[in-house]
């Protein structure tokens, strides 16, 4: 037999090996897997803390910073925290960060990623990056190597202000993981929110109480509006106060007295330099809390123009306060139409309403009006936290103008588990003529006091039918209460009326505005959801019993609320406040 050769390719047909080749050969401009898409994950959410405390207790003063009169020192004091540097300040400063997660992704080792938060929110949040065993800033954004994105990267986004205008910055950070991968890029990305400052309102328990004490030297602040009769009766005071503190169960060592300079510490006023608010976060273990303290926006200008400041004693904050889980903010504008009033400023006259329908966080309260208010950046700072939707009275006809004034918030046994207490010259007036027709006319106000004038009965009697000084008030404090009635749905029998008698004075700029004449008792500072301090009321005795006094732990006993008298006559009521205007308090976090 002949054998011939076979040609062994002739066994597949050309069509078939054209298939086989494609299989094997990509095509031109072809991809050889698809690209991983990146995801960023936010495991304990999306809620961002303003990074403003100062864990490691880097942020100093510097010798003079309490005395110099510019506003340069304010500048230098509020930039100093823990966002302002490029590091974490410890295990305590990562915890006020918001950890963000890129799982491992199969990424060529050409591959380029970064991180990055916009432009215009580049000023509100700094990205770091865990390398290493620490963690690494990458500022406002910063590339990704592929062998960490191979890996997991663990990324914490550190939120670097509050909200101070939400028509410049409404809270929002957007952080994108940008992965570009033989050829292809893909994106991933997370938005986070700035928490809201939200205010603390006085049925939180107090856990510091701080008051002022008297100190050397002239102590006359030049950039506050004060009395120029010297504050006297320190002792009674804090005395009375420590006294009010350890009766309502305050631990030892929460009332602290803060000593001023020679040169201011006649500013005895500590409710007026902050008002405190708080920030807070879920996390695994819990809520993570930041106490916010909003400095009074109090600016002065010499009259030579030479020298700007904002009130010294808000240095205080910086001194004593901030630090671990404590942050100081400061607003304030200096391009002022003519109502701004200084003493509108003082945050004694923010204040705010617990939790009741329609408002779970409560309401912010100030006084105000178009023509005499507060600083408008600081007021819209109050509104763009957007939990708190603010309740306006009208102040301007208090000489001093502040909210605490005339209405105090005290626990009730109704459904909201709160009322008002408010500041009632009309009852006061009662109270005297039930003492003169008892024969009692010739009994004095403020007998066992240093007051320079003591009234009798009958000579306060007869000077309101001469001029219904307190008929005025009584009307103005009328247009408060509707208005705060209108808003909480609070009836007028639910609210605690307190006796105080009013007085006009000159308020220097031909106008007369009343002062509360005896201490305003809605004026006190609440220690507890229980426990009350007003001011001694020293009003006229009657068979030995101090009729205003008696009559307003009747009303105050009938809601549960104990009292506990603080004597403020010489040390805050002669200057024009009370127990609540010379105390703050930082109080529980709900």
């Amino acid at each position: 037999m002949t054998h011939r050769p076979v040609t062994r390719v002739s066994l597949v047909s050309p069509l078939a090996c054209a298939a086989v080749l494609a299989a094997l050969v990509p095509a031109a401009g072809a991809q050889a897997a698809p690209v991983a898409a990146p995801r960023l994950l936010a495991p304990q959410g999306t809620e961002l803390l303003p990074n403003l405390d100062d864990d490691a207790r880097r942020c100093t003063l510097r010798p003079g910073d309490l005395d110099r009169l510019d506003v340069a020192v304010d500048e230098r004091l509020a930039a100093c925290n823990d966002a302002a540097d490029e590091v974490v300040n410890g295990a305590a400063d990562l915890e006020d960060l918001t950890p963000l997660r890129v799982p491992p992704t199969a990424a060529g080792a050409g591959a380029r990623a970064r991180v990055s938060v916009p432009a215009a929110q580049a000023r509100y949040a700094r990205i770091f990056v865990e390398r290493g065993g620490r963690y690494v800033s990458l500022g406002a954004g910063g590339p990704l190597r592929a062998d960490e994105l191979r890996r997991g990267v663990r990324l914490a986004v550190e939120g670097r202000d509050v909200v101070r205008d939400r028509d410049r910055w409404d809270g929002r950070v957007d952080v994108t993981l940008t992965v570009t991968d033989r050829g292809a890029t893909r994106a991933a990305a997370v938005r986070l929110h700035v928490v809201p400052v939200l205010l603390q309102h006085d049925l939180q328990p107090a856990r510091h109480v701080f008051a002022a004490a008297p100190g050397p030297g002239t102590g006359q602040p030049a950039e506050v509006p004060t009395s120029s009769r010297r504050p006297g009766g320190w002792d009674a005071f804090a005395g009375s106060l420590r006294k009010a503190a350890r009766e309502s169960g305050l631990p030892a060592g929460a009332l602290r007295f803060q000593p001023g300079t020679a040169e201011w510490w006649r500013d005895v006023w500590r409710q007026d330099v902050a008002e405190p608010g708080y920030v807070t976060k879920r996390t695994p273990e819990g809520r993570r809390t930041m106490r916010i303290l909003l400095r009074s926006p109090n600016h002065w200008t010499s009259p030579d123009g030479r020298a700007a400041s904002l009130r010294r004693a808000g240095r205080l904050l910086y001194r004593d306060l901030r630090g671990p889980g404590v942050g100081v903010v400061q607003q304030y504008t200096t391009r002022r139409d003519a109502g701004v009033d200084e003493l509108l400023n003082f945050t004694g006259n923010v204040e705010s309403l617990p939790p009741y329908p329609g408002h779970p966080q409560g309401r912010i309260l100030y006084g105000a009006t178009p023509e005499r208010h507060p600083d408008p950046s600081f007021v819209t700072m109050l509104r763009s936290q957007g939990r708190q939707e603010p309740l306006v009275l009208d102040t301007s006809w208090l000489l001093v103008g502040h909210v605490d004034e005339t209405v105090h918030v005290v626990r009730a046994d109704n459904a909201r588990g709160w009322t008002l207490a408010y500041s009632d010259p009309r009852l006061a007036l009662d109270l005297l003529r039930r003492a003169h027709r008892a024969g009692e006319g010739g009994q004095v106000l403020f007998a066992d006091t240093d007051a320079r004038g003591k009234p009798t009965v009958d000579q306060v009697l007869d000077h309101e039918r001469r001029t219904g000084d307190n008929a005025d008030a009584a009307r103005h404090i009328d247009g408060q209460l509707s208005a705060l009635l209108r808003a909480t749905g609070l009836r007028k029998d639910e609210l605690v009326p307190l006796p105080v008698l009013y007085a006009k004075e000159d308020a220097g700029d031909g106008v007369r505005r009343h002062l509360a004449f005896s201490p305003a008792l809605a004026n006190g500072l609440s220690l507890t959801a229980r426990d009350f301090a007003p001011p001694a009321p020293h009003g006229p005795r009657v068979g030995g019993r101090d009729l205003f006094r008696d009559e307003a732990e009747r009303r105050l006993r009938a809601q549960g609320v104990r009292v506990h008298w603080v004597e403020d006559f010489s040390w805050a009521h002669f200057g024009g406040g009370e127990v609540h205007c010379a105390t703050n308090a930082l109080r529980q976090v709900p």
